[in-house]
């Protein structure tokens, strides 16, 4: 059982902290990182690793054939990349007698409820078992259209689902500044508090290995910032970046880093799951004026058939589905209760089952 007193802290390591220019696995930075993971964990504090770095691994050391697409060379570059990555982490890992696991996940996992729970539950066996977790994106078998946007992404579903205290995102800049990082003249912003607008100063430059982009992880850090959650930016090629954000004072003058304070907030974990799963929608409910008053009012209220109009999409039980107002505009996210054909049958009628329960539903 875990200990109330231990932190849980999720680690994002960034593909430019990883791979040299070449490509190939930086084995320096790998190392500092990993020898800095060993202190945080020998502090009594659990750590999740979310690693980029398998695509450029995979990059590196194999040339796909000239006729797959993207697709095609994206799965021939994990394949063969995720092996090369995962064996220097536990090789390195294994230097101060730490076993590390590997969890290979894909958007799916997170928009099906019993699918969250197994894996929240991998995850856990392992720390509760000294094993170190190590998670990225099986590009294997994720197409386009359902991968996440990059591992920030992850990252922060990751810190969500597993109650993370505190979500640290290491990239190849220091955090967020108030200009392009390039420009002498912009600031390293330190602290952002709830509430805080720094959309007008994001530089939307993508790394040179990763997919995402400081938009990304700005994104990732206001949300789950807003959820309850610690985030901090910095730059993980850095000496000592984690011990001085984890062990020290992250908000000491020289600990360059961007910190998201957490909001005083108190999110039940299905609501966090629900609250973190808008965009694995499977389809909707749209509802009249009166129901969505109701859902909107501070009236704890489930959906009923009887306030819905028309329902889009195909979904199984205990999909994500979002719930549209008359205007068009999407106003909750729950667990259906029924799948789409069942609710059709249902629509307008009164006395039938909730189409989403209460406990079920996030209101935006």
């Amino acid at each position: 059982m875990r200990n109330n007193n231990m932190r849980r802290i999720v680690v994002k390591i960034g593909s430019n902290v990883l791979t040299r220019a070449d490509g190939r696995p930086d084995i320096t930075h790998m190392a500092q990182i990993v020898g800095q993971v060993a202190e945080i964990r020998a502090h009594g504090n659990q750590v999740v690793l979310v690693s980029s770095g398998a695509v450029a691994c995979g990059r590196s050391m194999v040339s796909p054939g000239s006729g797959l697409d993207a697709v095609g060379c994206r799965q021939v570059f994990s394949a063969v990349g995720q092996i090369k990555l995962l064996n220097i982490y536990s090789a390195m890992f294994a230097e101060y007698g730490i076993t590390v696991g590997q969890v290979l996940t894909q958007k799916d996992n997170f928009a099906n409820r019993r699918a969250y729970l197994n894996q929240r539950s991998c995850i856990d066996a392992l720390l509760e078992s000294g094993v170190l977790p190590i998670l990225n994106e099986n590009d294997t078998t994720s197409l386009t259209e359902l991968m996440f946007t990059d591992n920030d992404e992850l990252a922060g579903l990751v810190a969500s689902m597993t109650d993370a205290s505190q979500l640290i995102i290491l990239s190849n800049v220091d955090g967020i500044f108030t200009g392009d990082p390039s420009d002498p003249s912009s600031k390293l912003i330190k602290r952002v508090l709830p509430g805080d607008d720094l959309s007008g100063v994001i530089v939307t430059r993508k790394s040179g290995f990763g997919r995402g982009g400081m938009g990304t992880k700005y994104g990732v850090a206001r949300r789950l910032a807003a959820e309850g959650v610690d985030v901090v930016i910095a730059n993980g090629v850095r000496p000592d970046i984690l011990r001085a954000v984890v062990l020290d004072d992250m908000d000491a003058p020289d600990t360059p880093c961007t910190h998201f304070v957490a909001a005083d907030t108190d999110i039940s974990p299905v609501r966090r799951w629900l609250a973190r799963s808008t965009s694995f929608a499977k389809g909707a409910i749209h509802v009249n004026a009166k129901a969505a008053e109701m859902l909107l009012s501070d009236r704890a209220v489930s959906l009923l058939p009887v306030g819905a109009t028309a329902i889009d999409g195909s979904f199984d039980e205990g999909d994500i589905v979002a719930v549209i107002n008359p205007d068009g505009r999407r106003i909750a996210v729950g667990r259906a209760a029924c799948d789409a054909d069942t609710a059709r049958a249902a629509l307008g009628h009164h006395g039938e089952r909730p189409l989403i329960h209460y406990d079920y539903l996030f209101i935006e």
